[in-house]
Formats: C-alpha cells, sequence, structure tokens
C-alpha cells in the first residue's frame, strides 16, 4: 500500500483565489484530478503549466458539488479516492497518516477523514476513531463501497451531500473513521471568487438541502411542521434585516427562505450562480 494507491479529487468553481495554495499543501499525493464547473480554460492553463501532471476535467455545465465528484470517482483508477475542497490545505504529515490509517483499518472502512480547525468530536482517545459522519471538504473514500453505495445523491446540488452518504452509509453499517493526528486548514466559504453571488448561491442551496434530506429520512408531518415553524422565523429576519437597511442580509434570508419553501413545495434544486466573468 502506498500513495499510488490513493488520487486527490477537487471540484472547483472561480477557485483560482484558493486552488493554487491547496495544491501547493499536497506533498506525496501524485494523482490528481480536478473538475472544474465553471469552465474555466484560463485556469486550467495555468494550473497545467505549473502541475503538468494533473487531470483537468471542464464541465460546460454547473454540476454542483456532489455529482462533479461522482464524476470523479467513476474516472479515478486507483482504490482510494481523497475528495478536498479548494479552500482546504493540508497540514504537515496529513497523507502520511492517513496513509498508515488504511493500513492499520486493513482497509476495511468507507470513509476516513482528517480534522479541521472547526470541527470538534469532543474528547478523542484514540488516534483512529469511528464515527457517524464527517464534512465533505475533505473525505478520503474507499471506492469501491462508495460506488456501492450510490455515490453522492444526484438530486442535491450544494450543501448536505456528505451528510446523506454518511447516514446511507451508517444504515448499511458501513463505518466511518476520522484520524484526529491528521489535520487541514478549511478556510470555509472560500472555494469561489464570485462575491455575493456565491453567498446568496449557498444560503439557497443550504435551505433547499436541509429541507430535502430530512424528508429524505424522517417523517414527513414532522419535516413540514418544523419548516413551516422556521420558514416564520425566517420571514421575521428578512423584516428585521429590512428595517436596518441591510440589503445583503434581508437577500440572504431571502434565498434561504426560498431554497426552504421550493424543496418543502417538492421542487428540484433549481437556483445556479450567476457570474459574469
Amino acid at each position: 500500500m502506498d500513495y499510488n494507491q490513493i488520487t486527490v479529487g477537487i471540484v472547483t468553481f472561480k477557485s483560482e483565489n484558493v486552488i493554487f495554495n491547496c495544491l501547493k499543501s499536497i506533498k506525496k499525493i501524485k494523482k490528481i484530478i480536478i473538475l472544474d464547473n465553471s469552465n474555466d480554460k484560463i485556469l486550467k492553463k495555468k494550473i497545467k503549466k505549473k502541475y503538468p501532471k494533473i487531470k483537468i476535467l471542464l464541465s460546460k455545465k454547473n454540476l454542483g458539488y456532489g455529482v462533479a465528484n461522482n464524476k470523479i470517482i467513476t474516472k479515478s483508477k486507483t482504490p482510494f479516492v481523497f475528495i478536498l475542497s479548494p479552500d482546504v490545505i493540508l497540514k504537515k504529515n496529513c497523507e502520511e497518516r492517513l496513509l498508515k490509517s488504511i493500513i492499520n483499518l486493513k482497509q476495511d472502512f468507507s470513509i476516513l477523514a482528517p480534522i479541521s480547525q472547526y470541527r470538534d468530536y469532543g474528547f478523542l482517545k484514540k488516534n483512529i476513531t469511528e464515527t457517524e459522519g464527517v464534512q465533505g471538504f475533505a473525505m478520503l473514500i474507499n471506492r469501491s463501497k462508495i460506488i456501492k453505495a450510490g455515490m453522492f445523491d444526484k438530486n442535491i446540488f450544494l450543501y448536505a451531500e456528505e451528510l446523506d452518504l454518511c447516514k446511507r452509509l451508517r444504515l448499511n453499517k458501513e463505518k466511518i473513521y476520522i484520524n484526529r493526528t491528521a489535520k487541514v486548514f478549511h478556510l470555509g466559504a472560500k472555494s469561489s471568487n464570485i462575491g455575493f453571488e456565491f453567498d446568496k448561491c449557498r444560503n439557497w442551496h443550504w435551505g433547499w438541502s436541509r429541507v430535502y434530506f430530512e424528508k429524505k429520512y424522517f417523517n414527513i408531518f414532522y419535516v413540514y411542521l418544523k419548516f413551516i415553524f422556521l420558514l416564520s422565523a425566517q420571514m421575521l429576519k428578512i423584516i428585521f434585516y429590512t428595517v436596518l437597511l441591510n440589503k445583503k442580509e434581508a437577500i440572504n434570508k431571502i434565498m434561504r427562505f426560498s431554497g426552504m419553501l421550493n424543496s418543502l413545495l417538492g421542487k428540484g434544486s433549481w437556483y445556479r450562480p450567476k457570474f459574469n466573468f
């Protein structure tokens, strides 16, 4: 077992501001696939000039995070794929410690993840600990097991895709681990440089995906009751920020309201970020 058994997979969308720091932090794993959701030919040239061995796929259509990662998983030829967001930086020895974990676990896992500066898993006695779920910005997957589980839900464009995948894996008694000695730094909400449009997109899909996930796994009457209450609370926030003349926050709350409402009404995840460059 060595680094040749791992492919790094990165989904980008107008990510020039962060992707090079991410790539610079990858020291050991040489097989890297990038799928760019913004069909950015200029960025592809820049990356190829500095990292000629990286495989870059351009998508004419914005596929979203989960579906784009599904394509990377399908294209990968290695038994393991290390999924990273472009705004993630690997800390020293992260790759070595993940590799050792694969060996120690005898490859018997579906997901193995490092920890970031944000996620608090509580007091951990062991370096490698089984958990219910991990965050999607850095997760090393066992390719065959993830394919068997159906990969990421194609209906989810953004947010909750890893939550959904982990839920399905746990229902099937599959194993998910974290390694608290393998660390990454996650910038958080910095994976794209399209400005406020990215905030609008994140808020819309946060609302839509949250409702979709709960409708998929929980009592439908409870879900509708819960989110009707949350929609009412969201409306009060819209009024509050409008009165304060805080236009950006008001728009963000409107987007979150719209996402939740569309999902409650059974409409698909249709909103897409707009950019003019």
